[in-house]
């Protein structure tokens, strides 16, 4: 799966335990009414959000996870969890001093000559 937008916000690394790291992505997509998704990447994963900055267009390679946990009152509660595993820079726009080359302009064409109003047509409009 993935999710495309700008870069909201990167989290510094955070070390939960001597053998686990994350570190949170949150990416706004564009759309009419934009999601901020936060985003959790793991471990080695965590050094994936050095090479990027807020403010960037990217395409985030993601799993979804899931887990069940049992309270002490024997209750069951569901967690989900969004973990990154790739980013991509989206293309926006053309490389500084590259210009995006023009649309070929339409052929001219001359005007019908032997055009008469009151020639029947069959077309519909």
């Amino acid at each position: 799966m993935e999710v495309s937008g700008k870069i909201k916000v990167i989290n510094a690394e955070q070390q939960v335990s001597a053998s686990f790291k994350k570190r949170e992505l949150v990416v706004a997509t564009e759309e009419q009414y934009p999601q901020f998704i936060s985003i959790n990447f793991v471990q080695d994963k965590c050094d994936i959000l050095n090479n990027f900055k807020v403010g960037e267009a990217v395409k985030v390679a993601i799993n979804l996870r899931g887990r069940e946990w049992v309270s002490p009152q024997n209750e069951t509660k569901y967690f989900n969890d969004i973990q990154g595993w790739k980013v991509e820079r989206m293309a926006t726009e053309a490389p500084a001093g590259q210009a995006v080359p023009p649309m070929p302009a339409a052929e001219a064409f001359a005007p019908a000559t032997d055009f008469k109003e009151e020639e029947h047509d069959d077309l519909p409009f």
